[in-house]
């Protein structure tokens, strides 16, 4: 069976995957999951491309998104990573498939920012605030931070927008997943601490009616928690 699977992913990724070598079952479990979201993203031409790492990269995110010459690279980094299938087992099987499919909606929430020139931006009258007692470095630091913190945020509501348009009936159980993934070892305001978002949809995410309204959808409800990341 996983030959089959392993077959028709590799032969439907021809056209937009760099890999060099066949692909492990982790891997393909994980593009198995996905593969409802690529779909999405090239029926709406999304310009992505998804990298299949060769080389073992321990410690690396198993799931990531670059950003090359007007392109976004879907990165599946898993070789040698325990965190790439310590991820799967940590999800309750039968939200798998949902739980994947929001993981690659979070980074098509990136493309979807890149390509429109609005990465670690912010909306017209909002500003991000940074203490003035810390040095320049650490200042400099800090705001990046906090921007990446953003972009996170709104990650996780599109996401979460994708969950409640096509698995409305795990939304619940789906939203409460990611809040614990990402309270889990939180350092307050670091990084991936979008809790504050992730508050906000607790019971959904407004206006994710239809497919192209995803990204509509998690702007609306991030700009109503911008501020709550300072």
């Amino acid at each position: 069976m996983w030959h089959r699977i392993l077959g028709f992913i590799a032969a439907a990724l021809a056209s937009c995957t760099t890999f060099a070598a066949e692909l492990n079952r982790t891997e393909t479990r994980w593009l198995q999951g996905m593969w409802p979201v690529v779909v999405f993203a090239r029926q709406t031409r999304l310009p992505l491309d998804i990298i299949v790492q060769p080389q073992s990269a321990p410690g690396a995110a198993p799931l990531a998104l670059g950003f090359v010459d007007g392109r976004c690279k879907l990165v599946l980094t898993m070789r040698g990573n325990e965190q790439a299938q310590a991820t799967l087992d940590r999800i309750e099987p039968d939200l798998l498939d949902a739980a994947l499919e929001l993981m690659a909606a979070h980074e098509l929430g990136h493309c979807r920012r890149y390509l429109d020139g609005a990465w670690h931006g912010l909306p017209a009258g909002f500003s991000a605030s940074v203490p003035v007692d810390l040095d320049v470095p650490t200042r400099t630091a800090y705001a990046r931070m906090q921007a990446t913190r953003r972009e996170e945020g709104y990650g996780d509501l599109v996401g979460l927008a994708w969950t409640q348009l096509h698995h409305p009936q795990l939304y619940a159980r789906v939203h409460a997943w990611l809040l614990k993934e990402r309270a889990g070892d939180l350092i307050p305001g670091s990084h991936h601490d979008t809790l504050a978002w992730l508050r906000l949809a607790e019971r959904g995410v407004a206006r994710a009616s239809r497919r192209a309204s995803i990204f509509a959808a998690a702007a609306d409800l991030w700009t109503a928690g911008l501020g709550a990341d300072d």
